[in-house]
């Protein structure tokens, strides 16, 4: 008999904590390592969201809460959603967990059975495939390739769903590309879905409120009405509040799924907790002025990434709509040597090449499903970017 669960054997440790962990571990040994494989804001937490979580300390708001989430934080939720989305719930139709991955994972638990099967668009965040098989179901996978700005199409989708297909997922903008679907992109995509009454909408919205340029964020329930009474709607304050250690994500949906997703998290976490709570109602109701301005520094480091990027010999680098991230292609580089010696076969081979011979961390795009790329996070300082970048290049000019 063996003692660990055979479900462990269906899903690995996510690659960009593996990735991070791996810089740490070079910087602590002495190397000169720049990190560009962590998804986090380098800005601090906005000091009106830090003074609430104090507040809530020296007011005794420290004991247990209700499960998933304080009447205030609900009711905030629920004013965000119409405020942002047009969306109407109502605070029983609304849950908080332990960060956006504790959401996306409840909901899983809460319906997936053996066999149902989950639709992912490629590239996708690394831990979306192995939530789906620690809930029992199985991922299938759509690639949206890079000639395509990393994004999927109707016929894909139409294609892609059956009869065993329980959800759809959905990222914009997207982790690790950027990518981020039009108004009519979206509508393409919901006008399959209204075709099968039996697939249900989980929307990750985590980067709605990093969206660049022309590009506007809309989320599914809000283009097609029609799918609200099958789509949960996800999101958190980690990334556009830089609160990402406070770990508050939340959700809108039906009653039903709603009360099956509080009842998983009754038996595992209990409440978030109460103090990053407090500060999240601060988050959602307070000023939202600091939005603008760090989007346009994210703006200056894109442009900045990009344009590096693209004159590194044998790398391709699109201009992504949002978050902060770009995933270029080196199909260029595969098939030949480092200076070191190494062949790139394919795009981890290059990653560990590059932090060996360079310093430089990145994330190879095998571990978000569509190959060869890499994902770099461009939240951090230019002069950190532009040293990183010029590392890139000068990595790539001595390949052969």
């Amino acid at each position: 008999m063996t003692f660990l669960s055979a479900t462990l054997d269906r899903v690995k440790p996510s690659p960009t904590i593996a990735v991070t962990t791996k810089a740490q571990e070079l910087k602590a040994a002495g190397r000169d390592v720049i990190g560009l494989g962590a998804g986090e804001p380098d800005f601090d937490t906005p000091q009106n969201i830090k003074d609430a979580g104090i507040a809530a300390i020296a007011e005794g708001k420290t004991k247990y809460t209700a499960v998933d989430g304080i009447p205030e934080l609900k009711q905030a939720i629920c004013d965000k959603f119409k405020r942002d989305n047009d969306l109407s719930y109502t605070p029983a139709q609304v849950t908080v967990g332990t960060g956006g991955k504790q959401v996306l994972y409840n909901a899983f638990v809460a319906t997936l059975n053996a066999d149902d099967e989950v639709i992912i668009p490629a590239p996708y965040w690394v831990s979306y495939p192995d939530m789906v098989k620690l809930g029992g179901g199985e991922p299938v996978f759509i690639d949206g390739v890079m000639e395509q700005g990393y994004k999927i199409t109707a016929d894909q989708l139409e294609a892609a769903i059956t009869p065993k297909t329980k959800w759809f997922l959905f990222n914009s903008p997207s982790n690790p590309t950027g990518a981020g679907y039009s108004w009519d992109e979206l509508k393409a995509l919901t006008d399959v879905l209204l075709r099968h009454p039996h697939v249900w909408v989980m929307t990750d919205d985590m980067y709605e409120h990093l969206a660049y340029g022309d590009f506007k964020f809309c989320t599914p329930a809000q283009v097609e009405p029609a799918l609200y009474d099958r789509t949960l709607t996800v999101n958190g304050v980690s990334k556009a509040y830089a609160m990402t250690g406070w770990r508050i994500g939340y959700a809108g949906g039906p009653d039903v799924l709603i009360k099956a997703m509080r009842k998983v998290q009754s038996q595992s976490t209990s409440n978030p907790c109460t103090i990053s709570q407090w500060a999240a109602v601060e988050a959602l109701n307070g000023t939202q002025d600091f939005l603008a301005p760090n989007n346009a520094l994210f703006i200056g480091r894109r442009d900045l990434v990009v344009d590096l990027l693209n004159k590194a010999p044998g790398i391709v680098c699109p201009k992504p709509e949002g978050a902060f991230y770009v995933y270029p292609s080196i199909a260029g580089c595969i098939g030949k040597t480092s200076k070191a010696g190494v062949v790139i076969t394919d795009d981890e081979v290059f990653a560990t090449a590059l932090l060996e011979e360079t310093g430089v961390a990145v994330v190879f795009g095998a571990a978000f499903g569509l190959s060869p790329n890499f994902r770099v996070s461009y939240a951090t300082a230019n002069a950190t970017l532009t040293d990183a970048c010029n590392r890139i290049i000068t990595f790539c000019e001595g390949l052969r």
